[in-house]
């Protein structure tokens, strides 16, 4: 308690400064989601879960090149705490290097899975929106990866509030391309859910290029030591963020892939029913973000501070950010067991989806502590160079445990979408448990290290 006391004074302002712009950039990716499913609420059920399969499936394989530049996170934190910026240049530009060599591969999964969601038994109605959807957004693959560089980069020294504009400003040009494109508006036909995807591309691209001048105005202010930064290529640079960037990429793509496996599940039932999932898991995600930005800013806090050699520092932002992410996410319970009835209606007037939604977001309230504190550990082990542990959590959790559960409690014993998310329920207890203890074993090892150290 003494220890989560002195982190509570010494952090709160430092970590705030830096969760607060994450966390509403964070908020700011998923309203993108939100506003896609709102607005092509307006066109159908069948609409929405098309989006719902499309976007799941989309993130299912992004997420695995987004995953793979985490390693960014921890190389440049803690070169950026000891003092060695032209190092972070060059982990940047390498990193760049990555994310090229990412783009062809993952662009053309996606187009490929494409092809076969008629064969996934989904219903016909939703498959082909779907289709046109996936086929649509698979185009943001290459702005999302140099997003996603420029992002951790950024965070990493500390400059988090271009991060928080870009993502901003990216919702007004997506709600303006959603208009466009998903209702053919200025003399556009109506694309339906495609529109969605193509505006979610165009958006992509814009975060990109935000990023990019950021960046380029950071390094002119410092003297302009990145444009003077080599070119070369550095495979051993390239195999240490890989190293990291590896288990990052494995537990986020396990993390995404248990929750669209869960999607493709829900599409099996009933069109209400996959309605009422997509928009219960909207409004988890909401809430996940939160915690998720908390992650972020933790990340770099105890990245920094292990680069310049304070542990205590590292154990102090580690607690800190692990007593923000429970405190809000309680909250966040409250709300779905208070007022399950309001948040469902925000998104549909539909009396079916309404019920089924009111029951799904009461298993989500259940859950909220623990994928709270699942994702800030993951965010803090990462911070200290540990990203091996969560990817293992994650599939014991969700793969070994929570999903088959799931799926037997769904079909096997009639509970429906409600069964899957019981399963859901089940791996995040586990996984937010275990990443707490697992963080409780990184201090007691870097203290032994330091002790033995001298």
């Amino acid at each position: 308690m003494s220890v989560l006391r002195s982190g509570l004074r010494a952090e709160f302002r430092p970590l705030l400064s830096l969760a607060v712009p994450v966390v509403l950039a964070e908020l700011g990716w998923m309203a993108m989601g939100v506003v896609d499913t709102l607005m092509v609420g307006r066109v159908g059920a069948e609409a929405i879960g098309a989006v719902s399969v499309g976007r799941a499936l989309f993130f299912t394989v992004a997420i695995l090149g987004v995953g793979l530049l985490l390693g960014l996170d921890p190389v440049v934190a803690s070169a950026y705490g000891a003092g060695r910026l032209p190092d972070c240049h060059r982990s940047l530009v390498q990193a760049v290097y990555l994310g090229l060599a990412l783009t062809l591969p993952l662009l053309l999964g996606l187009r490929w899975a494409a092809r076969f969601l008629s064969d996934w038994g989904i219903d016909p109605a939703v498959a082909d929106p779907a289709r046109d959807y996936l086929l649509a957004i698979s185009w943001s693959v290459p702005p999302l990866l140099l997003y996603t560089i420029l992002r951790r980069y950024l965070q990493a020294l500390g400059q988090v509030r271009p991060v928080m504009i870009a993502l901003t400003s990216a919702n007004l040009v997506n709600v303006g391309a959603n208009w466009i494109l998903i209702f053919g508006n200025l003399g556009l036909p109506a694309m339906g859910a495609a529109g969605a995807g193509w505006a979610t591309c165009v958006a992509s691209w814009y975060m990109a290029a935000f990023l990019m001048v950021a960046v380029l105005l950071r390094d002119r202010q410092e003297g302009g030591g990145l444009a003077r930064a080599s070119l070369r290529l550095e495979p051993d640079r390239i195999r240490r963020l890989l190293g990291l960037g590896l288990p990052a990429a494995g537990q986020l793509t396990l993390e995404v892939a248990v929750f669209a496996a869960a999607t493709a599940l829900a599409a099996r039932l009933d069109p209400s029913w996959l309605a009422a999932h997509q928009i219960a898991l909207t409004s988890a995600g909401v809430t996940f973000m939160v915690p998720l930005g908390i992650s972020s800013a933790g990340a770099v806090r105890v990245g920094q501070a292990l680069g310049r050699g304070d542990l205590g520092g590292a154990e102090r932002a580690g607690w800190t950010a692990l007593a923000f992410g429970s405190v809000f996410m309680l909250g966040a319970a409250l709300v779905f067991l208070l007022w399950p009835g309001a948040v469902v209606r925000g998104f549909t007037a539909d009396a079916q989806v309404i019920a089924a939604g009111i029951s799904l977001l009461a298993v989500a309230a259940v859950f909220q502590l623990f994928d709270g504190l699942q994702v800030v550990a993951t965010g803090i082990l990462r911070g200290a160079g540990d990203t091996r542990t969560p990817m293992l959590w994650n599939l014991a959790g969700h793969w070994f445990l929570g999903l088959p559960v799931g799926y037997y409690l769904c079909f096997s014993r009639g509970l429906g979408a409600v069964g899957l998310w019981v399963g859901l329920l089940i791996g995040l207890t586990v996984i937010g448990a275990g990443l707490l203890l697992a963080w409780i074993r990184t201090l007691r090892r870097l203290e032994l290290r330091r002790l033995a150290a001298g």
